[in-house]
């Protein structure tokens, strides 16, 4: 069960990153952005790579609350009486 209910975290979360991510970089152009006055020292796809993990991470923290969200309180007590069986 823990395997599937950490899909259910990971595969939304990777999904929406892409769709965030195309959805910035349609607006935004890399070479444009600056942090602190400097423009930044990374290549374009430096750029969509870290911004990629950083949308998958909040979304993972997103879709991990949900699911934390979701848990009975069996589930949330007793978690060695919950098995990996379907």
């Amino acid at each position: 069960m823990r395997t599937r209910r950490l899909m259910w975290i990971v595969w939304p979360a990777f999904l929406v990153a892409g769709l965030l991510e195309m959805l910035v970089f349609a607006l935004v152009d890399p070479q444009d952005l600056h942090w602190a006055g400097q423009a930044l020292p990374l290549s374009s796809q430096g750029v969509y790579t870290l911004t990629f993990f950083a949308f998958w991470a909040l979304a993972m923290v997103a879709s991990g609350l949900t699911a934390v969200l979701a848990m009975t309180p069996t589930e949330v007590n007793h978690p060695e009486q919950m098995s990996d069986a379907p």
